[in-house]
């Protein structure tokens, strides 16, 4: 019994150790951004996952509406925004 329990023990350290440095960072960075992008509203300064640059002018559930140059607005899923930046980031 003793010799089975031991024959598994490097699977069960390599499980662990997959846990805690691969999943449960995910897992935490995944809530983070969660967190992020149902606390948008209109004015922050945001950088989408395109690259793009801009502020934003409308939510609307689920769209959120950018404006990415003086009179040029893109419409695009909240998904789709990567990050909020600081005030000042967004010169347009």
């Amino acid at each position: 019994m003793n010799e089975q329990l031991m024959s598994f023990l490097p699977m069960i350290v390599i499980f662990i150790l997959f846990w805690f440095l691969l999943v449960r960072p995910q897992q935490k960075k995944m809530k983070e951004q969660k967190a992020m992008l149902e606390a948008l509203q209109k004015g922050d300064e945001v950088l989408t996952q395109a690259g793009m640059i801009g502020r934003i002018t409308k939510l609307d559930g689920n769209d959120v509406t950018v404006e990415v140059a003086k009179g040029v607005e893109i419409q695009f899923q909240r998904a789709a925004i990567g990050n909020k930046l600081e005030k000042g980031s967004y010169k347009g």
